[in-house]
């Protein structure tokens, strides 16, 4: 048997298991089992805390619930993070994931800030089919159209809207994400800016779906607000789950994202009983 525990950011929750002792057998298909809500524990990602590579303080492996590998999740980072940080007594640490190195800082009040890393904005970078403004993608479906994209270690399309209550996610959302023009898949943000510092935003998650919050999501928002003019670099982002406050630092081009970590709670389970 065993132990795991049931973490979430904002309502993006995490299975996350424990191999810095030892490798598990954990295979993509075992992965998708044990996140279905219905026959699994459930979870929008999969993670394995792995040992820790020179230069970091923990190796972060993300599985979507289909089984695919991810290479980021700001909310899971965040939770990672803090995990560490309370074994260590220590108020920063670095967590490394297939993307790159994301610093990770404590703050009052229970929050948690991550140094995301820079957005990439070149089209091969995100990387889309060919090349493209990435500012504004020839996109459209329904009542959407003319996304900005950007790749924050994976590739995100955020669609501006005026009415967010009217966009039918979960019907668009997965047209979107298979489409040609993103040849690894996409995460789909749908964003209504109500200030200069506050957005709405709900994301359709590559490999997840509707999930209620998405803090890569966020940060590709707030990078994508910012380069069609339509938001301040900081801002406060609100998911179905809650806030996320978001900057894209100027100095360095890097998506600093604060908010909340919490364990839902914990407990054991038989790999075994999850296929092969």
């Amino acid at each position: 048997m065993i132990p795991f525990r049931k973490m979430h950011g904002l309502g993006n929750d995490f299975v996350v298991l424990d191999a810095r002792a030892g490798a598990l057998p954990v295979t993509p298909a075992r992965a998708a089992a044990i996140a279905d809500r219905h026959f699994g524990i459930g979870c929008d990602q999969f993670i394995v805390m792995e040992p820790p590579p020179a230069g970091a303080d923990v190796f972060m492996r993300i599985r979507n619930p289909d089984g695919s590998e991810a290479g980021a999740c700001g909310n899971a980072t965040r939770c990672i993070a803090a995990l560490v940080a309370d074994e260590r007594g220590a108020d920063r640490v670095v967590v490394r994931t297939i993307a790159g190195d994301l610093p990770v800082e404590r703050l009052p009040g229970g929050l948690w800030r991550a140094d995301m890393g820079p957005a990439r904005l070149g089209w091969r970078e995100v990387p889309l089919a060919r090349e493209v403004d990435t500012l504004h993608l020839p996109l459209a479906l329904g009542p959407v159209a003319d996304p900005a994209a950007c790749s924050m270690g994976n590739p995100h399309a955020t669609f501006f809207v005026d009415d967010f209550d009217a966009i039918p996610v979960t019907e668009i959302g997965p047209r979107l994400e298979h489409d040609a023009i993103f040849p690894d898949r996409a995460n789909i943000g749908f964003a209504q800016v109500l200030a200069p510092d506050r957005m709405r935003l709900v994301i359709w998650e590559r490999g997840a779906g509707l999930t209620l919050a998405c803090g890569s999501g966020a940060c590709a928002a707030i990078v994508n607000a910012v380069r069609r003019g339509l938001t301040g670099r900081r801002a406060t982002v609100t998911m179905p789950g809650g806030d996320l406050v978001m900057e894209w630092r100027e100095s360095d081009g890097h998506v600093l994202m604060t908010g909340p970590v919490a364990t839902a709670f914990t407990g054991t389970l038989d790999l075994g009983a999850y296929g092969s």
